[in-house]
């Protein structure tokens, strides 16, 4: 197994970066949302792996689910422990800091889903990505269902563009990339470190851990890095702009462009 102690570290050491990401990227919030609005069952118990400060253990413990979250961050974890505390949801959340490629602590089993939704592209070995999606196969019940995320190894470049544009010197990082969707000379500790997915390997990559493919999405269709023209959308006008975008969310001429990408399946 890969040593992912530089990863929990990473967020360790800024857990307001994670907390706010999602208010950066409101349109991947809001279609995550309709997803699992459209595939989870009315009711039932969740287990949130990868649950960081909680933008989504909130939401469904207002709902009325239970949810086992986990995170390999204690600081996220505990920045999600407060909103659960302040919103009084305690009673619906169960909080274990863990590692998504062996949770021994989670005893119970047969959960109705599973939330992956952020450590497969943090688990730059395929051994560690089938082994965490085996680790939640184990948890759902027969015909649960599973949301994984996953970052686009060509849909990044919109962001590295407009971020870090720099980045294009580095020709032996750029040809790793590409040709395997990570930098195997990148040093841990030295910052963001990941995995970048091509559409075509994802739903092999969960049928070989029991899974059958429901939909694969973009949850950033046609806008590549622009999160604030969607980000000043309000009322009506935002609202049918969310309604297009999720109708075109699963098109496969545009899947790759988005820069998350949503898997969802049920356990065969």
């Amino acid at each position: 197994m890969d040593d992912l102690r530089d990863i929990a570290d990473y967020y360790n050491n800024d857990p307001e970066r994670e907390s706010n990401r999602l208010e950066r990227h409101q349109l991947e919030f809001d279609l995550t949302w309709r997803y699992l609005t459209q595939y989870l069952p009315p009711q039932g118990r969740i287990l949130e792996i990868g649950a960081a400060t909680g933008r989504y253990t909130l939401g469904l413990a207002q709902r009325g689910y239970r949810i086992t979250a986990v995170d390999m961050s204690e600081k996220l974890l505990e920045m999600n422990k407060t909103k659960i505390l302040e919103e009084g949801c305690e009673q619906q959340v169960r909080f274990i800091l863990g590692d998504a490629r062996n949770l021994a602590e989670v005893t119970e089993k047969d959960f109705d889903a599973v939330l992956l939704m952020g450590p497969l592209y943090h688990l730059v070995e395929e051994a560690d990505r089938k082994a965490a999606l085996k680790v939640a196969a184990d948890h759902l019940k027969v015909g649960g269902i599973l949301f994984s995320a996953f970052i686009s190894r060509f849909g990044l470049m919109g962001d590295l563009l407009r971020n870090l544009p720099d980045w294009i010197e580095n020709e032996a990082e750029v040809r790793n990339i590409l040709a395997i969707g990570k930098n195997p000379d990148h040093i841990p500790g030295s910052g963001f470190r990941g995995y970048f997915a091509k559409i075509e390997e994802l739903a092999a990559l969960h049928a070989a851990t029991g899974f059958e493919t429901l939909t694969i999405a973009a949850v950033e269709p046609a806008i590549s890095s622009d999160d604030e023209s969607y980000n000043r959308l309000q009322g009506t006008q935002r609202q049918l702009w969310l309604n297009l975008l999720y109708q075109i969310s699963t098109e496969p001429s545009i899947l790759g462009a988005s820069r998350h990408l949503l898997y969802i399946g049920r356990k065969r």
